[in-house]
């Protein structure tokens, strides 16, 4: 036997438990004993998970077909063969019914014990295809569901299609939330191991000694905490892919671990002296600058090189604004009908200001946009938003001074005065009308929306507090200069008739 199988006995007569335990160690199973249903209950309900539980029907307490139907209440996965010294038909199929796999009358011959544990790990194995397939169907939909409208997209999904049967490995890049996860699940949907698991680690996501733990697994006691032995996610992944988001972020040490795999094909779990072997297809991802990270010694060179056999990059969305509609009609169909709601008309405003909005938050940002916008049911709120979000975005960006073009075509020229010409007429009205916006829109004959609109486009509201406070303070300096000239016309007055008093 490959890797050792683990099995719980429970049977409240201490010569079947003796029994039991002796025949299964000698075929190399590890076997632990229990008198009763409640200390069966007790061992799952801690979190230990047998391969196979040997279970005696009648045991006082609590009986057989009980522990069964609470055991299934903890985990429906459980591999159960009752043990029984009747054989009723109605005991047999309520025993089936709950959740057991098989059936065993005592006394029973030891080839008949080996068959019920044949059966329990086919059905095992055939639930594993099962779940593998249903995630290969979500998947492939996500997969069908993969929108390139732009020539930078066009081209990576072409880039997928020749890379994907090639089993080497690739690295992704590109910043958070451009969708590497999505390309990742697509290079191993057009494998040839689409059919096996599909298994995805965060880097950044746990600090190293609990990654190491997760990516190749642990021994019984091999760290406080340990209780049970735990497979690694490249265990896991065996015959599939491991998708190793963030890799960058992983510490120096299990880099060079990770790189010795990648070598050799095989590591050992912590605490453990044997070596496991696996054959698993790699993808890594990164949202950093790879080369700034191996000169600042981040990220090691070799492993970089082992992973990085072929590479895809993908562009932020600001470098690819073609998509933005497409992908915005797509999250909307999307959630309109994860939701439940009639799909929203988005107006011809919100998706040009849409389009104007650089999405630091790339794809990510967009579709928790568009889960709003469906959810508020609210055009209006969601264009000035967008606005907000704009303006915002151009207040804390860093100002760079754009080379100046070597040649100005005259369509850009017009536009350009044009633009100009806007940005001074509404700044006047604003202006005439102590920058009451409706006043203002009714001066120049647009909609309040459409003010909106082109203030935040030439960036208007930010000026208002320095022209409102350089009125007051001109207000007040006026007012003081009246006064002072006041109190010296009086002064004057007052000179002029004093002789006059004095004569008298």
């Amino acid at each position: 036997m490959a890797d050792k199988e683990n099995i719980l006995v429970v049977d409240d007569e201490p010569s079947i438990r003796k029994y039991l335990q002796t025949l299964l160690e000698v075929d190399g199973y590890g076997v632990e004993a229990v008198s009763s249903g409640k200390d069966a209950l007790e061992r799952i309900g801690t979190g230990e998970r047998p391969d196979y539980i040997v279970l005696d029907v009648l045991m006082p307490e609590m009986d057989g077909l009980e522990t069964l139907r609470q055991l299934m209440q903890i985990d429906r996965t459980l591999s159960v063969i009752m043990l029984s010294c009747s054989n009723e038909v109605t005991t047999v199929v309520e025993a089936i019914r709950i959740g057991a796999l098989d059936y065993l009358t005592k006394p029973f011959e030891k080839p008949e014990l080996d068959a019920a544990f044949l059966k329990c790990r086919q059905k095992k194995e055939l639930r594993s295809e099962n779940k593998s397939l249903r995630e290969y169907c979500e998947a492939l939909t996500e997969d069908l569901s993969f929108l390139a409208a732009s020539p930078q997209m066009l081209k990576i999904r072409q880039q997928v299609l020749q890379i994907a049967p090639v089993d080497v490995p690739v690295f992704i890049s590109g910043e958070s939330g451009v969708g590497k996860e999505v390309i990742a699940r697509m290079i191993h949907l057009r494998s040839t191991r689409r059919v096996q698991p599909f298994v995805k680690v965060n880097c950044a996501a746990l600090p190293g000694e609990l990654l190491e733990s997760e990516l190749f697994g642990y021994e019984q006691g091999a760290f406080t905490g340990a209780v049970r032995a735990k497979p690694g996610k490249f265990e896991l992944a065996n015959k599939g892919t491991i998708f190793l988001d963030e890799i960058a972020e992983m510490s120096p040490h299990l880099q060079a671990k990770l790189l010795h795999v990648l070598q050799d094909g095989q590591f050992s779990r912590l605490g453990a002296r044997a070596v496991v072997n696996v054959d698993v297809r790699v993808l890594a991802a990164t949202n950093v600058d790879v080369k700034d990270a191996m000169r600042s010694g981040r990220f090691r060179e070799d492993l970089y090189y082992r992973l990085n056999v072929l590479s895809i990059h993908i562009p932020p969305l600001r470098e690819r604004t073609t998509e933005i509609p497409l992908l915005f009609r797509h999250f909307l169909a999307k959630y309109s009908e994860k939701y439940a709601k009639a799909a929203p008309d988005p107006s011809k405003h919100l998706l040009e200001a849409a389009l104007r909005y650089p999405w630091p938050g790339n794809l990510r940002e967009l579709e928790n946009f568009v889960k709003r916008y469906v959810i508020l049911e609210d055009d209006e709120g969601s264009f000035r938003e967008l606005l907000e979000m704009t303006g915002q975005q151009h207040r804390t960006a860093p100002r760079e001074e754009a080379p100046p073009p070597k040649e100005q075509g005259l369509k850009a020229l017009v536009r350009g005065l044009k633009d100009e010409a806007e940005m001074e007429a509404i700044a006047d009205a604003l202006e005439k009308t102590n920058w009451c916006r409706k006043d203002a829109a009714r001066m120049l004959g647009i909609s309040y929306k459409a003010l909106l609109y082109k203030m935040r486009q030439f960036n208007l509201d930010s000026g208002r507090g320095a022209r409102s406070a350089a009125a007051k303070a001109a207000r007040e300096a006026a007012a003081k200069e009246a006064t002072t000239k006041e109190l010296e016309a009086k002064d004057a007055a007052a000179k002029e008739s004093a002789p006059a008093i004095r004569g008298s």
